[in-house]
């Protein structure tokens, strides 16, 4: 679980449950990448989080999903099988900076924040900084963040992750995975490469 980095930038939050709002996400994504990233720069999605606490499996569980989506090139570190969390976060980010050449991370954590929001998914240039919500001391990371706000935020925020619905970390870990192979499909084909991004956003 994270708090953001402070920014000016602009976020962009997509309802998980509003219908076409995977594809829109996808499409916000594939921009934000054509805008930050350079040319050939390998992409790196860092799933953070642990299935030990339900509403913090958002991370792995999209890790997990993306494995088995049959994305071409797509780097991934974070899975249910091999999570990354508090204790090795910092020595996977070590690995992929000793992997790749000036990668470009698109960090993806659970968060806590408004009742009303519980269900959003936020997606915004940046970093993050995982275990800030649980009082944890690591590293911000990230280039871009996906962001899903799967509870509350109040008194004993460890226990509110501990005590989240499966159903919608699972529907959000579906949301963003398929929203990533839509931006995937794009970049593939280049396509809408010629339309202006800051037109796009307004609209978005």
């Amino acid at each position: 679980m994270n708090f953001l980095k402070q920014s000016s930038k602009k976020t962009f939050s997509f309802d998980v449950n509003e219908i076409n709002n995977s594809s829109e996400f996808g499409s916000v994504l594939y921009y934000l990448i054509l805008k930050n990233a350079g040319y050939l720069q390998p992409i790196v999605f860092l799933c953070i989080g642990t299935d030990r606490a339900t509403g913090d499996s958002l991370g792995p569980l999209t890790g997990y999903k993306l494995e088995k989506s049959g994305l071409h090139n797509v780097h991934i570190y974070g899975t249910l099988d091999q999570p990354v969390h508090a204790k090795n976060i910092e020595e996977t980010i070590d690995k992929v900076y000793a992997l790749y050449k000036n990668p470009f991370i698109v960090a993806i954590d659970a968060c806590l924040g408004k009742m009303d929001h519980i269900g959003y998914v936020n997606l915004g240039e940046g970093s993050i900084k995982p275990g800030a919500g649980v009082n944890k001391k690591l590293p911000s990371v990230g280039d871009l963040y996906i962001t899903g706000i799967v509870n509350f935020s109040g008194f004993m925020d460890m226990l509110i992750l501990q005590n989240t619905r499966l159903n919608i970390v699972m529907k959000m870990a579906d949301f963003i995975c398929e929203g990533i192979s839509t931006a995937y499909l794009k970049l593939n084909s280049n396509t809408i490469h010629s339309e202006n991004f800051s037109t796009f956003v307004k609209q978005v």
